[in-house]
């Protein structure tokens, strides 16, 4: 009898040990899940479907909201235009993600260099491509991965006719002509 009263106790002393080392697991990933990213990739429209991929970089669901554009200059050809500063992404694990306010370039950076992100982004910016400009081709190219790679974006110039003058030269022609001694300079 002594016996089986000590083998009970060892299994119960033994089945503590593993009910406490179990409840400590259990509460460890508890706790870490909400301080690590899940890093999820997910489309998320602005305007139009494939303008836009969600990707949780920061615990508790923050990260960026990238904005994909196309540059369709070339007529026959589609390439991605890379916009570096991503908006923060809020709730990316919900049910409910949305984005405001600006995320920082470096955060930008560490998403892309990453190959479940860059393989995201060709599919979703080559679908967008199709959408704008269905008869170009395709052309993937890679996204700044550094400051020191980033182009800045030129828009068409502006024709010298359409710019303001100078808003001091300005005032004086208005009281030129409001005074009758307009000189048609």
């Amino acid at each position: 009898m002594h016996g089986c009263i000590n083998a009970v106790k060892q299994v119960n002393a033994k089945g503590k040990t593993f009910l406490l080392v179990a409840l400590a697991v259990v509460l460890n990933g508890c706790m870490t899940s909400s301080s690590k990213p899940s890093w999820a990739i997910y489309p998320l429209q602005r305007h139009q479907a494939h303008d836009g991929l969600a990707v949780v970089s920061e615990p508790d669901g923050y990260g960026v909201h990238l904005f994909l554009e196309t540059d369709t200059s070339d007529p026959g050809i589609c390439t991605p235009r890379w916009l570096p500063d991503p908006a923060r992404l809020f709730n990316g694990n919900g049910n409910a993600p949305f984005s405001s306010g600006l995320a920082s370039r470096k955060e930008f950076f560490v998403v892309v260099a990453r190959g479940d992100v860059r393989r995201a982004l060709k599919r979703e910016l080559k679908a967008l491509c199709v959408d704008r400009a269905p008869r170009a081709r395709w052309r993937w190219q890679e996204p700044p991965r550094a400051a020191d790679q980033v182009k800045p974006l030129r828009l068409p110039a502006l024709e010298e006719e359409d710019l303001l003058r100078d808003p001091e030269e300005e005032r004086k022609l208005q009281e030129e002509l409001l005074n009758g001694n307009w000189s048609g300079s």
